[in-house]
């Protein structure tokens, strides 16, 4: 485990590191998309910043929020520290960053989910890879397969031989990032979006089975619950979006297809 290198004589947190490339990796990809739509590419740039403040406003709230005990003794330091950031929280936040950046730029539709949706799955991946190298304790419970491993020197230290869970993750949303990807002009306008939260929720409630979360109700994690929540808001949206001409789009045309959405 390595939670710290040394970058020209200066200490920087793994975690941190890839925590930025992640967005790094999600604006390259918006941008890349944005360029075939025939879309400004600097876009992707003030997308990725709305998604950054959203995200960290929006991580620290929800972990606030579910501290409230720990956060009155110190209301300030607790608000403002360093740590305490919870994915769900920053991806809501994060949306809500983006989606009032696309109502000032009149591109508060369909079109902006699915250019999203790619970016968001390979984003989280590359932020996992931050949770495995940095052992911040999103690893999982022990395990003797092969592949398990300890976290001696992590930020969250243990002895244990456990499942790397971050790299679960990080396996699974790559692929579900490159599936989602390659079918960008496949189907119907915001389909993608909704296969991205019935993919994304699959692959957390999974993965949390062998995390070292506290079940909360019915033997669930709070982000099983959470999950669960997400594939079944996505679910909805496809049957939605199904009616009435199905998910594919019928002649193939992404770009028109993609500029009717966006009309």
């Amino acid at each position: 485990m390595q939670p710290e290198i040394d970058l020209f004589g200066l200490p920087v947190k793994t975690f941190g590191l890839c925590f930025g490339l992640a967005f790094v990796v999600s604006g390259a990809i918006v941008a890349r998309r944005l360029k075939e739509l025939g879309k400004p590419v600097d876009w992707a740039y003030e997308i990725v910043f709305a998604a950054l403040i959203g995200g960290l406003v929006g991580a620290r709230l929800y972990w606030v929020l579910g501290n409230l005990d720990e956060v009155r003794d110190d209301v300030i330091a607790n608000v403002f520290g360093g740590s305490g950031l919870v994915w769900f929280g920053g991806a809501l936040g994060g949306a809500a960053g983006v989606l009032l950046w696309a109502h000032r730029k009149g591109m508060f539709n369909l079109t902006l989910l699915d250019i999203c949706s790619p970016a968001l799955a390979l984003g989280y991946a590359v932020g996992r890879v931050g949770c495995q190298v940095s052992g911040d304790g999103d690893y999982g419970t022990a395990t003797d397969l092969p592949w398990g491993m300890a976290f001696p020197d992590g930020v969250v230290p243990t002895n244990d031989v456990v499942h790397p869970a971050p790299i679960y993750e990080t396996l699974t949303m790559c692929l579900v990032g490159w599936w989602l990807w390659r079918m960008r002009e496949t189907f119907r306008p915001g389909v993608l979006f909704g296969l991205y939260l019935v993919l994304a929720g699959a692959e957390r409630l999974l993965v949390e089975f062998v995390r070292r979360n506290e079940p909360v109700l019915a033997g669930l994690t709070e982000a099983q619950l959470l999950s669960i929540v997400m594939m079944i808001a996505g679910l909805a949206w496809l049957w939605i979006r199904a009616r009435p001409d199905g998910l594919r789009r019928e002649n193939g045309d992404a770009h028109a297809g993609a500029a009717a959405a966006a009309t």
